[in-house]
């Protein structure tokens, strides 16, 4: 058999490794797409059969000679995990039209790559999976969020029409909606009064994500939000 192949995006020290570190654990190699190189090499070791990628998904053309690349190296993908994201605070005073952009690119335009690259292969096959992690900003545009809301709202809607597409041809599309704090370093530093409880554990996302893209396909799930149990919502 083909060795199980999963691309994830955005591989930072959080939820991006703890995907890769989970779909590894579960016999697949790992094609780790993200700009920090040093970090992405240093993974991969750790992995087995699994491959560093840097890129800056904002690149679009770059990212295709990526995903090319990848394709050459570890075969094509059954699961596609897009985790990237870029974002930033501000009203809509003070966003500027390049901030807004880039971060559209990021979070939406790479993504409609990603599919049109890699849902081919799947399709063919006649299964897959494309699950994309999203946040509370998808659901509501809060005024300090006025550069960054837009973009994950629009990044919900390409994955719900990616499900309506690819779904009756056998790709299971998904959106995760992380409506939590995660803990990572610079939110366990900017949040430093806080219990343990009030954060989302990067593995405990990545436990959830596993579930979503292996679900029984008479029962597949579009949207799932995540938050810890102690969250007002």
């Amino acid at each position: 058999m083909e060795p199980k192949v999963c691309v994830v995006t955005g591989v930072g020290p959080g939820t991006g490794t703890a995907l890769a570190r989970r779909f590894a654990a579960d016999g697949y190699r790992v094609a780790l797409l993200a700009r920090d190189a040093e970090r992405l090499e240093k993974l991969a070791a750790e992995l087995p059969g699994s491959a560093a990628f840097p890129v800056d998904l904002a690149d679009l053309d770059a990212l295709r000679a990526s995903l090319a690349e990848l394709r050459g190296r570890l075969g094509a993908p059954s699961v596609l995990l897009h985790n990237a994201v870029a974002g930033g605070f501000g009203s809509f005073e003070s966003v500027t039209s390049e901030a807004l952009e880039q971060r559209f690119r990021v979070n939406v335009t790479s993504l409609l790559v990603l599919a049109q690259e890699l849902a081919p292969a799947m399709v063919a096959a006649g299964q897959g999976a494309i699950v994309v992690t999203g946040n509370t900003s998808a659901w509501r545009g809060k005024a300090n969020f006025a550069g960054f809301a837009p973009t994950k709202a629009a990044q919900r809607i390409l994955a719900e029409s990616l499900a309506r597409s690819l779904g009756p041809k056998g790709v299971h599309v998904a959106y995760v909606v992380i409506d939590a704090v995660i803990d990572v370093p610079w939110t366990r530093e900017a949040f430093a009064d806080k219990p343990d409880d009030f954060f989302a554990q990067p593995a405990g996302i990545a436990d959830a994500v596993h579930h979503v893209a292996h679900q029984e396909r008479s029962a597949w799930t579009f949207e799932l939000d995540l938050r810890p149990f102690g969250e007002s919502w």
